[in-house]
């Protein structure tokens, strides 16, 4: 299904996953009957809804914004400072969580109440995004619908691949914005969630040299000249062109100059979840619509 070198890291991210999973999961747990739960992270809840499960579910934090109706769920805080208290109020029988929920105490507090916990592994890879619905599949105890929209994710993420390997002409290079503070800009480097879904999109990650997300010096904005700014829509840190571009180092860059500013849904583009494929076609209409 993908180049041998895809498929090893395909195999790999599952292994990796597998093995977590296999550690995290409580040997009491009987995922099948859990009817209470509680989904910590977005992309979590999110494949619990494409799963049928979302019924299932009681309270979400408050990345999980997709699909729609779980926003109507109890809200038991932000995925890394949630409240343990929170969470226990909700008489849950099953607490799911991505990687890197926090705050480590209340996690601490959650894991040794006695309640079934199962963490989801979350690496900044689109090739581990169907060891991820498997693993939430396992832990609800939804293992044929999983494998059904594993394969169906699999399918999609392949198809994008094709069609950008037969794609011409030079890649813009990307610049992933997170924030701004204090005049520098927050920006996403290899080993983050953008970096993954630029790459997928047909894109280049203009600060590539960096790992995760760093705040840039003037000189390495304009050293990285990006042909195009991305951040994220909505949200209290909400950037918009003109606050991008007003300053001096990012308005010296090709964005700047050409004003090329995009944005997207941040659950949407960062998520790595059951959209990622869709997600990353419409990043390749927004950076290339010429080619359209």
């Amino acid at each position: 299904m993908f180049p041998s070198s895809s498929r090893r890291q395909v195999l790999s991210a599952t292994a990796a996953l597998a093995l977590s999973l296999s550690v995290l999961l409580p040997s009491s747990l009987v995922a099948k009957d859990a009817e209470r739960i509680v989904a910590i992270g977005g992309t979590v809840t999110e494949i619990i809804y494409a799963l049928g499960e979302g019924d299932r579910v009681v309270a979400v934090d408050t990345t999980s914004l997709y699909p729609p109706e779980a926003m109507g769920k109890a809200n038991i805080g932000y995925v890394r400072q949630i409240s343990a208290e929170g969470v226990l109020s909700q008489k849950p029988d099953l607490i799911i969580a991505e990687s890197g929920a926090g705050p480590v105490d209340s996690i601490n507090i959650l894991k040794a109440s006695g309640l079934s916990f199962v963490t989801i592994p979350s690496p900044p890879d689109t090739t581990a995004i169907p060891a991820k619905i498997r693993a939430v599949g396992t832990a609800i105890g939804r293992v044929d619908r999983a494998e059904e929209l594993a394969k169906s994710v699999e399918a999609s993420l392949k198809a994008i691949e094709d069609k950008l390997q037969a794609a011409t002409g030079p890649k813009k290079k990307v610049l992933f914005a997170l924030s701004l503070a204090n005049g520098r800009v927050m920006a996403a480097g290899n080993q983050s969630s953008a970096d993954a879904m630029i790459r997928l999109a047909g894109g280049e990650n203009a600060v590539s040299s960096i790992s995760g997300y760093k705040p840039l010096t003037d000189e390495a904005v304009i050293a990285a000249a990006p042909d195009v700014v991305l951040v994220m829509s909505g949200g209290g840190q909400h950037l918009t062109a003109d606050m991008a571009f007003a300053l001096p180092a990012l308005a010296a860059t090709p964005a700047g100059r050409s004003k090329a500013f995009l944005t997207m849904d941040g659950l949407y583009l960062l998520g790595l979840g059951p959209r990622a494929a869709d997600a990353a076609s419409d990043l390749n209409a927004l950076l290339y619509p010429e080619a359209r």
